[in-house]
């Protein structure tokens, strides 16, 4: 109410958007079952000879869940954040050592690469492929030897990221999961009203905002090309163009009334 360059009912719309889409079923479920009941994790279970059609949120061993009123990001934003850290570090190496085996394989690869005779069928260069082409060779290619082992190593340290990440994700989803049972009714509500619900509305206004403040920015821009050069200027320059344009017209023997 206080920013004067929003405008009420666009924010309001923006309300409405969110309540058809995902507020008015949340505010159902609460009046239907209660809020300690309504953020229980919901198991998915596929009918019979069919395959299951909607995303789970969560999956614990091979069960499948979904969190209706409470996704799990938001359990793990308020609850464990250092564990989200901690993935997320393991999974920036993994892309790390993955970048790297790649930066590898691109380096080496191509006509005369020493990797070229290390692809396989399908134009990629895999451990199956590499492991045949060591077999291949003979002791006086050292060089290229040397590559394969390289790449090997390369896709080991890879492997062994990539396991790390996946087995700190496993582990967080586990005490997310194991802290649904614990919430309390007052968690739940700080958990839907503060951090979905207003923050949905918050991100909203915010984006409203520098959509207004980036119009106004291009509208500013504008104008101020637009009116860079003074009236009086523009009348000055206007007048020497016209007389220039008079000495050309008599220079041709043009005249005039």
């Amino acid at each position: 109410e206080d920013t004067p360059l929003l405008d009420a009912y666009d924010l309001y719309q923006h309300l409405m958007d969110y309540w058809a889409v995902t507020m008015q079923d949340d505010v159902y479920l609460i009046a239907q079952d209660g809020w300690t009941t309504s953020a229980g994790p919901r198991t998915l279970i596929p009918r019979k000879g069919e395959k299951l059609m909607e995303t789970p949120d969560l999956v614990v061993g091979r069960v499948k869940y979904a969190m209706d009123l409470v996704p799990p990001d938001l359990i793990v934003a308020r609850y464990f954040a250092d564990e989200k850290r901690a993935v997320e570090a393991l999974e920036a190496d993994a892309e790390a050592a993955g970048a790297a085996l790649d930066g590898f394989i691109e380096e080496h690869s191509g006509e005369d690469g020493l990797l070229e005779d290390a692809r396989a069928d399908s134009g990629k260069v895999t451990k199956a492929s590499v492991m045949a082409r060591r077999v291949d060779l003979g002791p006086d290619d050292a060089e290229e030897h040397a590559a394969l082992r390289q790449v090997l190593k390369l896709m080991k340290q890879e492997s062994a990221a990539k396991k790390k990440a996946k087995e700190a994700q496993k582990a967080l989803d586990t005490k997310v999961f194991a802290r649904y049972k614990t919430l309390t009714e007052a968690e739940i509500k700080t958990l839907v009203v503060d951090d979905k619900w207003l923050h949905h509305v918050e991100t909203e206004v915010d984006s409203e905002l520098y959509s207004v403040l980036r119009d106004m920015h291009s509208w500013l821009a504008d104008s101020a090309e637009r009116y860079s050069i003074p009236l009086p200027r523009l009348v000055e320059m206007a007048e020497e163009r016209s007389s220039r344009v008079d000495l050309h017209l008599q220079s041709l023997g043009l005249t005039w009334a």
